[in-house]
């Protein structure tokens, strides 16, 4: 049987414990002639923005160099979060939030050669667990939270 939906604050309280707690989303990019790449990277979140670490060489890191726009997903097909933002390369991250990440994510970039950081901000942020909550599933739109 299907839970009832959850009332928006709720999604939006669920929501942003997934990004407080989750490690690792599904990103997917694009290249200029369309041709979609979808990868698992871990984030960070900063309660405004998610911070990534990928290699320069790769497709994500050259799509968002070219073009920064991104989607990504949080958790699993029946409760998930979708995002969609535009990212830019994070040129100066300080040695404590770079710390943060490597915490959370068990990984650092620093130990590598040319992994840049970007960082994400969300313009439209949907959750949903099944089709009855379809109607409703925007949380964040044009960058601000819908209360």
């Amino acid at each position: 049987m299907t839970a009832a939906p959850r009332p928006r604050g709720q999604r939006v309280q669920d929501a942003r414990r997934r990004l407080d707690e989750d490690v690792d989303a599904w990103v997917a990019t694009a290249d200029r002639a369309g041709t979609p790449h979808l990868v698992p990277l871990s984030f960070l979140w900063d309660g405004e923005t998610l911070l990534i670490s990928t290699a320069a060489g790769n497709p994500t890191a050259r799509n968002l160099r070219a073009g920064g726009r991104v989607r990504l997903t949080i958790g699993p097909t029946r409760d998930v979060v979708l995002i969609e933002g535009s990212a830019v390369v994070a040129d100066r991250i300080t040695d404590e939030v770079a710390d943060a990440f490597a915490t959370k994510t068990g990984f650092d970039p620093r130990e590598q050669r040319d992994y840049p950081y970007f960082r994400i901000r969300p313009a439209l942020i949907q959750a949903w667990r099944e089709v009855n909550e379809i109607a409703g599933r925007d949380l964040m739109v044009g960058g601000e939270w819908l209360t």
